[in-house]
């Protein structure tokens, strides 16, 4: 930082994870002589970040950092060392000499999505809902292309969700297409459409989802320039939540009919891929009423198994 003398030998360093509301005069040109960025990292530095923390680790013969690196993308480096101090933790109660593969792979499930609730009582009606909820996240994601392949689905409690589907993702993504935005809305209101054709009913299981497809559908019309009414252009700037220093009353930068047409587009947005999703399964009803029938019996379902039943 400016403002010492060249012989005094100070160094000023500063880190943030909110650059975005720092003072413009501290980020103005000669304040700061380098400023770097430190994003997540990439599958190649994922493999460095396990060797460092895989020290001092007995694993077993089957484990190959290769392959968890390429299984955790999106990790940052305290989640890897997080995942492997989990796995050591699951081999001790498990009475094992060596981490396996097993530990690991519950061990970025724990990371991911917390730990299990196995004491929770629930009645059968809403294991049928969150079986089917479930059920209908995976069928939809198996049928299209841009959606990461179906990792694990369960119905055991973890954390704040009542059953969850996860995803292995195939490769590490720096951007994302606007086909594969439509069919992330797609994948999200699989659960919800599940419930309105089984059960003829709805629950507030689905508010997440809700929330997550239409924040992706707005993005979509207002900073991605993705809608032919409003064309390519940003509307509303950074709308991110409200932090220090933000101003809390930000003016408007668009009419209330461009707004009206903002909420047009949005909802059209995500009818279309809750339309998308009700014929998906609409079609496939049959492998629905099969994986909600093994998540009823078993709780869980791995990959191989989910895909086996498309298989038959």
């Amino acid at each position: 930082m400016d403002g010492f003398a060249e012989n005094e030998g100070v160094i000023v360093l500063a880190a943030t994870n909110r650059p975005d509301v720092l003072d413009k005069a501290l980020l103005r040109a000669g304040r700061f002589d380098r400023q770097i960025v430190v994003g997540l990292p990439d599958v190649k530095a994922r493999e460095q970040i396990l060797e460092v923390h895989s020290r001092k680790k007995h694993f077993a013969e089957d484990i190959d950092l290769k392959i968890i690196a390429k299984n955790t993308s999106g990790f940052a480096g305290a989640d890897l060392e997080n995942v492997l101090n989990e796995a050591a933790l699951l081999a001790a109660r498990r009475n094992l000499n060596k981490i396996g593969m097993k530990e690991i792979e519950d061990a970025m499930v724990k990371v991911t999505m917390g730990p299990e609730k196995k004491t929770k009582v629930r009645s059968e009606k809403e294991n049928k809902l969150v079986a089917y909820h479930e059920a209908g996240h995976a069928v939809v994601s198996h049928f299209l292309e841009t959606q990461d392949p179906v990792h694990q689905i369960s119905i055991v409690p973890r954390g704040m969700a009542g059953g969850y589907t996860m995803y292995r993702p195939t490769e590490d993504k720096s951007f994302m297409s606007k086909t594969e935005m439509e069919e992330n809305i797609v994948s999200l209101l699989g659960g919800r459409v599940a419930e309105a054709l089984i059960l003829q009913d709805i629950s507030t299981g689905a508010s997440n989802d809700i929330e997550r497809a239409t924040k992706i559908a707005r993005s979509m019309v207002t900073k991605y320039g993705m809608s032919e009414k409003i064309g390519a252009i940003m509307l509303g700037g950074n709308q991110e939540e409200v932090f220090l220093g933000r101003d809390l009353a930000q003016s408007k930068e668009y009419s209330e009919e461009t707004a009206a047409i903002i909420d047009e587009e949005t909802k059209r947005i995500v009818d279309t891929g809750y339309n998308r999703a009700r014929q998906i399964l609409s079609d496939n009803i049959d492998k629905l009423h099969q994986v909600a029938i093994i998540l009823l019996e078993k709780e869980k379902i791995e990959a191989d198994e989910f895909e086996a039943i498309f298989g038959q």
